[in-house]
């Protein structure tokens, strides 16, 4: 099934987690810890009412991870990709509602897919990332494949076992911002 079939078939449970867990693997172009949004996911955990305090924890993440001017120092990719996670940020919606989150976490999945696009040291080829999105994978390079990969497992692991594939999700999520934080590194790296 494709990226875009999964989001299409989500629960807003689900749709949460999807949008957040691209959020979270920006999380290093933020200049946030990895612990920022961790209210949010544990928000996402409860069993019953799951998400009740979503609204006031958002406001909390965003309030923390409001860094003018960050990333200091980085290149046009790193800026541009930087502005992409913010808006990923401001658009987070305070209303749980199946609408409004498979908005969100669509629009989430494409402006990661386009971060790591743009960080990515590999050409992509000419598909565009609604290709990507939509399974046609020809010719991926590395950075964005795994993107994506991620973004299909933690849809597939939500789909499958509810919020029990919750603790799952989170550790794919962590994975990627380990490695987005190092590319970022990296590019830093060589720039000196």
């Amino acid at each position: 099934m494709s990226l875009v079939e999964l989001i299409a078939q989500a629960d807003e449970r689900g749709l949460a987690a999807s949008g957040l867990a691209c959020l979270d693997r920006c999380v290093p172009l933020l200049g946030g810890d990895d612990e920022i949004l961790r209210p949010l996911w544990a928000s996402l955990a409860e069993s019953e009412g799951w998400g009740e305090d979503w609204g006031e924890r958002v406001e909390q993440a965003r309030a923390k991870l409001d860094v003018p001017g960050f990333p200091a120092g980085g290149g046009f990719a790193e800026g541009e990709a930087a502005v992409l996670a913010q808006r990923m940020l401001g658009a987070v919606p305070v209303d749980r509602g199946a609408g409004n989150l498979r908005e969100w976490a669509d629009a989430c999945s494409v402006a990661a897919l386009q971060i790591h696009r743009l960080l990515d040291a590999a050409s992509d080829g000419a598909s565009s990332v609604t290709a990507r999105r939509e399974g046609r994978t020809q010719d991926m390079s590395p950075l964005v494949a795994a993107e994506l990969r991620r973004q299909i497992a933690i849809l597939e692991l939500l789909s499958a076992h509810g919020p029990a594939g919750l603790r799952q999700a989170l550790d794919l999520s962590t994975e990627g911002r380990r490695v987005l934080r190092a590319v970022v590194s990296r590019r830093a790296r060589g720039r000196v």
